[in-house]
């Protein structure tokens, strides 16, 4: 029997051990969506589910998301719920994924990977590199953090520009063609908003360093896909680390499949045996936060969409 004293959370729509294991962790009781008043939705994409859901149970007054990109549930948001998201849970294996791409991409290793024959040197430091980065979230962070060691000189691109630590310089948004004229790479993790689709277009590819490498392990819809195609075949670019495409998946016989300056990997920058871990400790937090009347970790600004 269900603790009255203790938060009543439940899982939808699918039940997972691991998840229910997470509420309880956090002093919650797994309970039907009739009994609860928060629910950890489990579903990536499936905004029509949550809203039959949230209609048929208004006594769900917490919704705690699966991802930190919510695009599918931005309609949904409203005012009189409490939402939570993944917003920084998996901040840390991304951005090892993005400095495994620059450095990949730097020191020629895609090519290496795939030749049968002893080849010429190639190749470029990433120590000192100059690096610009779109997003001043918890990806952004943890990537400055470990770019440190490489002492690159690092600029921020964000809507609200601010000092953050280990960052040159902070620029807005409009700024963005200063930010990447003299760039060696341009790292891309940024939330997928009006504003910020199709945000790397022809004018942007033409403005970077023939030598850059764009970086995207954000959302693949950033990138005007036939804009960069066109960039990495006539070298305008020096190449693409891609964690995320548009389209997505990336069909069977792309352009971008075959060409040797783009690095492709299939949006496993957090695989689910990194991320469960992860997910299930900000679940257990959050129920235990909601337990005690403590603020959420990863709230989701409703005006704002992320």
């Amino acid at each position: 029997m269900a603790d009255a004293h203790r938060p009543q959370i439940a899982t939808a729509p699918v039940s997972s051990w691991w998840i229910d294991g997470a509420v309880r962790d956090g002093g919650g009781d797994v309970v039907s969506p009739a009994e609860a008043t928060g629910v950890v939705w489990t579903q990536a994409d499936d905004p029509g589910g949550l809203a039959a859901l949230l209609e048929e149970h208004p006594n769900l007054t917490w919704v705690q998301l699966p991802w930190a990109g919510i695009e599918p549930y931005v309609p949904l948001l409203d005012a009189s719920r409490v939402w939570t998201c993944a917003k920084g849970v998996y901040a840390d294996p991304v951005a090892e994924h993005a400095l495994a791409m620059l450095l990949a991409g730097f020191r020629n290793l895609h090519r290496y990977g795939a030749a049968q024959t002893w080849t010429t040197q190639a190749g470029r430091n990433l120590i000192g590199a100059r690096v610009t980065i779109f997003g001043g979230g918890g990806i952004a962070r943890s990537l400055i953090d470990m770019l440190q060691p490489f002492r690159c000189h690092v600029t921020v691109v964000r809507r609200h520009p601010q000092p953050m630590e280990g960052v040159d310089r902070v620029l807005g948004i409009d700024d963005r063609a200063a930010a990447l004229e003299g760039a060696d790479a341009v790292v891309l993790a940024l939330p997928l908003l009006p504003e910020t689709e199709g945000l790397i277009g022809p004018a942007e590819l033409e403005a970077m360093e023939p030598h850059a490498w764009l970086i995207n392990v954000a959302r693949g819809a950033h990138v005007q896909t036939g804009a960069l195609v066109a960039a990495l075949e006539a070298g305008t670019i020096g190449g693409a680390g891609l964690d995320v495409t548009d389209p997505e998946p990336l069909p069977d016989g792309h352009p971008l499949w075959a060409l040797p300056n783009a690095i492709v990997t299939p949006h496993t920058g957090n695989t689910q045996a990194m991320a469960r871990p992860l997910l299930g400790a900000r679940i257990a937090d959050n129920v235990r936060r909601y337990a005690a009347g403590e603020p959420l970790v990863g709230l989701v600004d409703v005006d704002l969409g992320y």
